[in-house]
């Protein structure tokens, strides 16, 4: 899998500890569709950093070892621009690995943009995903799903399995 950063724990992005992980590459929709330039996105700086490639195993492995998280989380810059990797590593985590912990996808895409790709990770159990492009100058709003704050209000998570 190519990706920009890992951070073995993180507390930020969900209500139980998570293992972050930046992919590597994104459209810049969301700055394009608001008329702002990429700098405003809250994920830019990733887009300066060196991508890194990594073996899904090792990736697994080192979730695995850490006793403190219990939840992965990809995310900016954009997962979905990177699905076939992100499906295959959901893929080894649940059947190499027996390993059935949530997984959390936050995209900037809306929900009816990637349905053939939600009905695709449907074959798994335990997916959350949050919809929804970054608005710049939109309030926040505190998600249930998630038990954190997102950055617009036109952001939200489900339960997709």
């Amino acid at each position: 899998m190519i990706i920009r950063t890992i951070v073995d724990e993180d507390f930020v992005q969900y209500k139980e500890p998570c293992m972050y992980i930046a992919t590597a590459f994104c459209n810049g929709k969301c700055c394009k569709e608001a008329g702002i330039p990429l700098s405003v996105c809250l994920n830019d700086a990733w887009r300066g950093t060196a991508t890194i490639a990594m073996v899904d195993e090792g990736i697994i492995e080192r979730y695995l070892s850490n006793s403190i998280t219990t939840t992965i989380c990809f995310a900016g810059l954009e997962p979905f621009e990177q699905f076939d990797q992100v499906y295959n590593f959901i893929e080894k985590l649940r059947k190499d690995y027996n390993c059935n912990d949530t997984v959390l996808i936050y995209t900037g895409y809306n929900k009816e943009e990637i349905a053939e790709r939600i009905e695709k990770l449907k074959d798994f159990d335990n997916i959350i995903i949050k919809f929804g492009r970054f608005v710049p100058d939109n309030p926040g709003r505190f998600d249930d799903v998630l038990g954190v704050h997102l950055a617009s209000d036109n952001q939200y998570a489900e339960r997709i399995s």
